[in-house]
């Protein structure tokens, strides 16, 4: 056994799971919900779609009941803006409202605090079709009028939220922000715009909750993958980190000092693409600051002034040689979670708060109707020791979120990808019956939780699978 880490957690740790709503709820068509970009995504052949997910509309009772069994203190999801505003505009979804109202309320009744994102890569379907989402200042006051009605319902029962999922994929990844790229008269220049009509979004909803929900607290969140410079030449070190304010520094200045840095507008200006600032958002942009930072956190890479190219965003990121891999090639590094923590802390002095981390594995029911999952024990178990060292040398992290507590759709149409604690009985394309099956994880992380994580122990044997 590994040596127990006896010291806990901070009274009043969150610690629990995460999710989407599009990768859970289904019911894509119920309750007067509208399609969503996702609906409307291309299935891959073999791969599944969205539509029933893992069916947590209609069985979120008795899969809340697992996360009280397991001691869960806090759950994060996500509302689905096409659920509230079926095109997106428009008339407001009472019934839309009302699942999220009852949702609430369960979570609630079972100690468990919501945690709620205001956007996860499902714009409502219409948006994308009449304003191209996010390139248009259109959608930013759409989006803060769904931020308004939600904070407005909901704000006596959420306290914490996030505005975007990941938003540092904004960039490189605008079509998660119904964008498309296809006639832009120059793309980059494109990309940035988006991106500052996302950060735009970002601080009126932070300003939408401060007003109507006393003591609300928003995050910015970014998905943070840890990078080094692949050798210890001085070269690979500039452009580690090139790559790191790319990937994430951007973002933090932004949501922690409400500008952007120089190291970008230098860049954008020269290469005369700065965005379009609309009279009043610099402003907006420095009144409205965040109360907390999230990441998610699953790997590092390293970085190698070689493999840069300077015709792309975000260049000569390559995978990291030392250290093993999951079955997606996913770096598994323990200590760059907590190398990713003692730097946020050193720069903004913001509370944080990690709402994703896991591992994605493919499984089976073996013949007693569970998995022996130890290569996800080993995964977390090493990934909270290090946020327990972190804490120990000062950084405030205030909570841990697992990602996905059952089952669930990856973002990229996979089932198989399994991340849960509890085993949703289905396959791909075969819904089979839904049925939930606790798996070994179930009970180490109820009895991690139950110490408050004083015991995290797992056999050293066990090998990451």
């Amino acid at each position: 056994m590994v040596k127990n880490n006896e010291k806990a957690f901070p009274e009043g740790f969150f610690r629990g799971g995460a999710v989407t709503s599009f990768q859970t709820e289904g019911a894509w068509n119920e309750g007067g919900k509208g399609p969503s970009i996702v609906d409307a995504r291309p299935v891959k052949e073999g791969q599944s779609d969205w539509k029933t997910a893992v069916d947590f509309y209609h069985r979120y009772k008795e899969d809340i009941a697992l996360f009280k069994e397991m001691g869960f203190n806090a759950y994060r999801t996500s509302i689905s803006w096409s659920r509230i505003f079926p095109d997106g505009e428009g008339e407001v979804n009472e019934e839309g409202l009302q699942f999220y109202d009852d949702l609430f309320d369960e979570m609630i009744a079972n100690g468990i605090q919501p945690v709620i994102t205001l956007y996860h890569f499902d714009l409502p379907l219409a948006l994308r079709e009449k304003y191209n989402g996010f390139a248009s200042r259109e959608v930013i006051d759409l989006f803060d009028r769904y931020a308004r009605t939600v904070f407005k319902r909901y704000g006596h029962k959420v306290k914490y939220w996030l505005t975007f999922n990941e938003q540092n994929l904004v960039l490189t990844n605008p079509d998660f922000w119904g964008v498309k790229l296809e006639g832009a008269e120059n793309e980059e220049a494109l990309r940035y715009q988006v991106t500052h009509n996302a950060f735009v979004a970002h601080a009126k909803a932070v300003k939408s909750l401060h007003e109507l929900v006393p003591g609300g607290q928003m995050a910015g969140m970014v998905t943070y993958m840890a990078t080094y410079p692949n050798t210890c030449k001085p070269e690979d070190a500039i452009a580690n980190m090139k790559a790191k304010e790319l990937l994430v520094d951007f973002y933090f200045d932004v949501f922690a000092h409400g500008e952007y840095p120089s190291y970008i507008t230098s860049d954008l200006k020269r290469k005369g693409i700065m965005p379009v600032f609309e009279e009043g958002d610099a402003e907006l942009l420095k009144d409205n600051t965040v109360d907390y930072l999230s990441i998610s956190y699953y790997q590092s890479q390293t970085v190698s002034a070689e493999k840069a190219d300077g015709n792309w965003l975000i260049s000569g990121v390559t995978p990291n040689p030392g250290l093993k891999t999951n079955e997606w090639g996913w770096a598994i590094d323990p200590i760059g979670l907590r190398v990713c923590l003692k730097d946020m802390y050193a720069r903004y002095r913001l509370p944080i708060f990690i709402t994703e981390n896991g591992i994605g594995v493919r499984e089976v029911l073996n013949e007693n109707n569970t998995v022996e999952d130890d290569y996800r024990i080993e995964y977390l178990s090493e990934h909270i020791k290090q946020v327990k060292i972190a804490i120990e040398e000062g950084v405030n992290v205030f909570g841990y979120l697992t990602w996905g507590s059952t089952d669930l759709i990856s973002s990229g149409g996979s089932f198989e990808k399994r991340y849960g604690f509890v085993f949703v009985n289905r396959g791909e394309t075969d819904l089979r019956d839904l049925k939930r099956y606790k798996k070994k994880s179930f009970d180490w992380y109820k009895n991690v939780i139950a110490t408050n994580g004083a015991d995290l122990s797992y056999k050293e044997s066990i090998s990451v699978k």
